[in-house]
């Protein structure tokens, strides 16, 4: 008899050893009863029993979905390669498991069905220039188709954008393009300046007396730390008229006196 009870008591803790699940901090349990969903388990240590209940965990920590690497078409017809990753994590474990069989494919299809949409929708431009636009775009459509499921989208990322060979040149030659676009602009620009600031300080010189030679005699002290062996050098206007009016001066200092004419001539006594 005691025999009959110690097996018997043997049983009893054997079945409810294997009665005993664990669930860990970062998961929640779905119950079942007879094939009905009956609740969920929070963290710890739950009795299933065998045969009569199962259970399902479920991880609530964030995952990543790595969509693979999809042909789309932009608005303007450009054929491209686009990949992406999205980041999303259930918020209601019971949703994941009764509403869709299995949930990280369903993501991972709905995302590549909708990053091909997306990108349709947009010029190549704007899908290069503006990557964050186009990741909210998808994220809020997968986010709300996969709101039944008890899923919540986090964050959607665009990783690649792989171009076909001959529009990578076409894009190098019209970056290049632009780039001199952009220089030839900035030189004008400084040579405007430069053209304003010279007319000032043309002015400044004009305007001073004494001010051009100064300046001229700056220039030949620059010059003249140069190891050229031949200078070429305008002589200013005013140095020109300097010596014009100096030669004027000269001229009349050097003229002859007027001498006096027969007429005015006087009378000279003849002696006898």
């Amino acid at each position: 008899m005691n025999i009959i009870y110690l097996i018997i008591l043997i049983l009893v803790v054997f079945v409810v050893l294997i009665s005993i699940k664990q669930i860990n901090q970062y998961q929640k349990g779905v119950k079942f009863m007879l094939g009905k969903y009956i609740g969920l388990m929070e963290p710890g240590w739950r009795i299933v029993i065998p045969i009569f209940q199962t259970y399902r965990k479920v991880d609530l920590r964030v995952k990543a979905v790595d969509v693979p690497s999809q042909e789309a078409i932009t608005k303007d017809n450009i054929s491209i390669s686009v990949d992406a990753v999205i980041y999303y994590k259930v918020r209601e474990a019971d949703k994941v498991i009764l509403e869709v069989e299995d949930f990280f494919y369903a993501i991972s299809q709905l995302a590549q069905t909708t990053m091909r949409n997306a990108v349709g929708q947009v010029s190549l431009d704007e899908l290069l220039s503006q990557r964050d636009r186009v990741s909210e775009s998808i994220k809020e459509i997968v986010d709300k188709a996969s709101d039944p499921w008890g899923i919540k989208v986090i964050n959607v990322e665009l990783k690649d954008v792989i171009l076909p060979e001959e529009m990578k040149r076409v894009i190098g030659k019209q970056a290049e393009a632009e780039r001199e676009k952009r220089a030839i602009i900035i030189k004008a620009e400084g040579e405007v300046i430069a053209a304003d600031n010279m007319s000032k300080a043309a002015d400044v010189l004009s305007g001073s007396r004494g001010a051009l030679h100064l300046r001229t005699l700056q220039s030949i002290n620059d010059i003249s730390s140069d190891q050229s062996n031949t200078i070429v050098f305008a002589m200013p206007l005013e140095i020109l008229r300097a010596f014009e009016s100096f030669g004027k001066g000269l001229k009349k200092e050097t003229l002859p006196k007027e001498t006096p004419s027969p007429d005015n001539a006087p009378d000279i006594p003849y002696a006898d």
